[in-house]
């Protein structure tokens, strides 16, 4: 049985989960913590957020962030990945930096106008 702490609001619902019993999760106060739960030990994924350089704006780094979420294990090699990219101003909200990121399908997108 594992211990995760829900981060689908703001409650932090204490779930247990067995994975004994086809991941069963207790403690959730909304089935979205029960999904949660499951989720996080078969396959658990993140929004990466960063910053990327830039070039030619009023500042040296843009914010950035994947579109979706990717696998958890990903994330260090798409940091790598995002080490390399130089934008060049002018930059829009919303902007696609890199596309598949790591080969998940995920792009990443501005989160800044520059």
């Amino acid at each position: 049985m594992k211990e995760v702490i829900c981060t689908c609001c703001p409650k932090g619902c204490h779930l247990k989960v067995d994975e004994a019993n086809g991941y069963q999760v207790t403690g959730n106060g909304c089935q979205n913590g029960a999904a949660y739960g499951k989720e996080e030990l078969t396959h658990p994924v993140r929004i990466l957020t960063s910053t990327v350089r830039a070039e030619g704006g009023q500042h040296a780094r843009c914010p950035v962030k994947t579109a979706q979420a990717i696998p958890k294990e990903l994330l260090f090699s798409a940091m790598a990945a995002l080490d390399g990219v130089v934008l060049h101003a002018p930059v829009k909200i919303g902007e696609v930096v890199m596309h598949n990121i790591c080969g998940t399908g995920v792009d990443v997108v501005a989160t800044r106008d520059l």
